[in-house]
């Protein structure tokens, strides 16, 4: 069993979301359509997509972008599971129908997040508690595409986390990281511009622990949907 993974920058990568499939003997194929010349994949053979975050937006002309919008559509068609981190939620919301468009407030660094009372049914989120403390980096924000159910929101970005159907998932925050993760993310050049603009310095590792606990949770939630 394989599950494709569209990465959009080198350093943003699976994270916590490897050891939830590594448990469950699934594999894993990377599509890199931000690559030159990069063959697009049969999507139709996995048993899931996930889509990870990048710097850029939806909202950029990039053709690997609209690719992938396609691939989702198509994948929600058929039934497939779908998770999407950040720039992943915010492709499936336009793919689905929703805008995407620049959020009231910059959310960079650790900010809590509440679960709705759909959330306390869902099988991945059921677990969370009344706020649990994530990882954030985004400038942008969704609407909720048509019969998605709203799952988590935070006091500066209403729409954190959304299910639709059984199996498509989209995370507005990253619950994937490590703190190698987020470390690195503050060197990256891409990034500068953000970290320039924090108040004080992240520490990667604030909530790395409890952070970890979720992403086992709600991955491995997940992977037993493939």
């Amino acid at each position: 069993m394989t599950v494709l993974a569209f990465r959009h920058v080198p350093f943003e990568g699976l994270g916590l979301i490897l050891p939830a499939l590594e448990q469950r003997g699934i594999a894993v194929q990377y599509a890199d359509l931000y690559r030159d010349g990069a063959p697009l994949p049969d999507t139709s053979r996995a048993a899931g997509l996930i889509f990870l975050g990048g710097p850029m937006s939806v909202n950029d002309d990039l053709p690997y972008l609209r690719h992938e919008e396609r691939f989702i559509k198509q994948a929600v068609e058929r039934g497939q599971p779908v998770l999407g981190v950040c720039l992943g939620s915010q492709l499936i919301a336009q793919a689905l129908g929703a805008p995407v468009y620049r959020n009231p407030v910059k959310e960079v660094g650790w900010f809590d997040i509440h679960p709705t009372a759909e959330a306390a049914s869902d099988p991945l989120f059921a677990g969370l508690e009344p706020a649990e403390t994530v990882f954030h980096w985004h400038g942008e924000t969704f609407d909720l595409p048509p019969g998605a159910t709203l799952l988590a929101y935070s006091g500066g970005c209403r729409n954190q986390a959304f299910r639709i159907g059984a199996g498509v998932y989209g995370l507005q925050f990253h619950l994937e990281v490590t703190p190698a993760m987020i470390a690195d993310w503050c060197a990256q050049d891409v990034n500068c511009g953000d970290v320039r603009e924090l108040a004080t310095p992240l520490d990667p590792g604030r909530h790395a622990a409890r952070l970890a606990a979720l992403a086992g949770s709600v991955f491995g939630g997940w992977s037993g949907l493939l």
